[in-house]
């Protein structure tokens, strides 16, 4: 009865608002729809990238872990070329000796048993410094 009582203009105007309703409604379906996709796409790729930079961070730490254990190595070979170097400085004395005792004439017998010399390393001081040595020096 209400539908009687209204005008041809009217009651185009109720269809249109009802279309309109309809319309506005299926329009805000379909955008809630795609922003959905949309922030599940990018809260995958936010996923994606966060577990390639946890699998970077692991890397960089294995890194840091063998790093760490080169460095300790290195470490441990410079404490021991300096404990050689030290066993060899605290030796040297006994080279300076028999480098003096060699350009004075001593014999490799007497440097080997005077300094604490092998036979081997004796007869090359003695030939290294010995007195026919310093004259050839001496001459050039």
């Amino acid at each position: 009865m209400v539908l009687a009582n209204l005008s041809n203009i009217e009651f185009f105007l109720i269809m249109a608002r009802a279309v309109f309703l309809v319309f506005s409604f299926a329009l805000a379906a379909v955008t809630f729809t795609a922003w959905r996709r949309a922030a599940r796409r990018e809260s995958e790729q936010m996923l994606a990238q966060n577990r390639e930079l946890l699998e970077q961070l692991a890397r960089i730490g294995a890194r840091m872990d063998c790093t760490e254990q080169q460095i300790r190595q290195l470490g441990e070979q410079l404490d021991h070329s300096e404990a050689r170097s030290a066993s060899v400085a605290r030796a040297a004395p006994g080279y300076q000796i028999a480098i003096r005792l060699a350009r004075s004439g001593a014999s490799a017998d007497e440097l080997a048993g005077g300094c604490g010399l092998t036979r081997a390393e004796a007869d090359l001081v003695r030939r290294l410094h010995g007195p026919a040595q310093a004259e050839l020096r001496q001459a050039s």
